[in-house]
């Protein structure tokens, strides 16, 4: 008989099914790499003129912008949700509520390295990409007109990304995601209750409980939700009880860098390179205009930051779309099993990408 699950924090339902035999990583259809024959690559290293002029990077010694010699950098979308000119002009009209289409939208360009990807990276390359999610966020948060900053990465055509070469984007909205918006809520009537973080609780429960953990090390734990919406999402957050992900130290980014490269290793040695997402659910903007009387008076209390990992491995149909039930096909205990098991070495990984061949490289680009 199949459970249905209430996520505490949101308060959203989920069928988790119980079968005679769950679905595993090989009952999940796959996707193939998107780069096609001759393509030519716009974030590859030499071909900075071909982006828009970047807004931030990592480079060793001289800052040289736009230019070659870069190990992270941004830039923005050229073809952004939101547009970072004008005036919010919120306003009613009629029974709805609406604002301008004011915010912004950049593109981290993860590496040089057409090659690589996340779980690929050496613990500084990782850390160089944290470092700068927290420089943009905290320059993009001195914009008092963005209420949040969304940071997500897509790999894979199947979960929205349209470029091959390792990156990730960066979204100022000028208001709250509805999501963000009820983690919120849930995180502050917890504390009114009783006085104490509600993620904390929820990690404290699932360290006792061990069912869902996949790895708990270096101040970070990685886990399958309670109540997944999807066959083996995956949450990372800090152990310790922490507010701001803006705040994170260098020692703290070099683990969660650890984590998420364990998890994203994981995902892609476990089930054959799924198509993903990761999302960081980070503090709200703290300085954006209007603000709620009282309305962020405990978020330093109530509020715990987490990343998100959510393998693309089954599509979102009519019966979720529809009644916002979602139903998950892998139990989240038998997903932390599967996953805790796989080997992470680098012998495992050599032998993974000995088996897969070269990956295709754009058109003009050293092998």
């Amino acid at each position: 008989m199949a459970q249905v699950r209430r996520d505490p924090i949101i308060g959203r339902w989920v069928i988790v099914e119980e079968r005679e035999k769950s679905f595993g990583p090989a009952d999940y259809e796959k996707e193939p790499h998107m780069l096609k024959q001759g393509a030519v690559c716009q974030f590859c290293s030499g071909r900075e003129s071909q982006t828009p002029p970047e807004v931030d990077a990592i480079r060793p010694g001289a800052y040289a912008p736009n230019a070659v010699g870069w190990l992270t950098r941004v830039v923005p979308n050229k073809f952004p949700a939101l547009r970072i000119e004008g005036d919010l002009d919120r306003r009613g009209v009629g029974l709805y509520d609406m604002t301008n289409g004011v915010g912004a939208h950049e593109v981290l360009i993860e590496t040089p390295d057409h090659s690589k990807n996340f779980a690929d990276y050496s613990v500084e390359e990782a850390v160089n990409v944290i470092k700068l999610y927290q420089s943009r966020s905290a320059s993009l948060s001195r914009d008092k007109r963005f209420k949040y900053i969304m940071i997500f990465k897509n790999y894979g055509q199947s979960a929205g990304a349209s470029v091959e070469h390792a990156h990730s984007q960066i979204i100022a909205t000028p208001v709250n995601p509805i999501r963000i918006s009820r983690k919120l809520e849930a995180f502050r009537e917890h504390f009114k209750r009783k006085e104490r973080c509600l993620f904390c609780d929820l990690l404290q429960f699932e360290r006792q409980d061990g069912s869902r953990i996949v790895r708990d090390e270096g101040g970070f734990v990685t886990f399958a939700p309670y109540a997944s919406r999807f066959p083996f999402e995956l949450m990372i957050a800090p152990r310790d009880h922490r507010f701001s992900f803006a705040e994170l130290s260098r020692h703290e980014a070099e683990s969660l860098a650890k984590a998420l490269k364990d998890a994203l290793l994981r995902v892609r040695l476990g089930l054959g390179d799924p198509p993903f997402n990761f999302v960081l659910h980070a503090e709200p903007n703290l300085h954006a205009l209007p603000r709620r009387s009282g309305y962020w008076d405990t978020l330093r209390d109530d509020f715990h930051w987490q990343l998100i990992v959510y393998p693309r491995l089954t599509p979102v149909a009519g019966f979720e779309w529809g009644t916002g039930f979602y139903i998950n096909s892998t139990p989240p205990e038998e997903a932390a099993r599967h996953l805790r098991a796989v080997d992470v070495s680098d012998a495992a990984l050599a032998a993974w990408r000995a088996a897969r061949g070269p990956r295709r490289q754009p058109a003009g680009q050293a092998t």
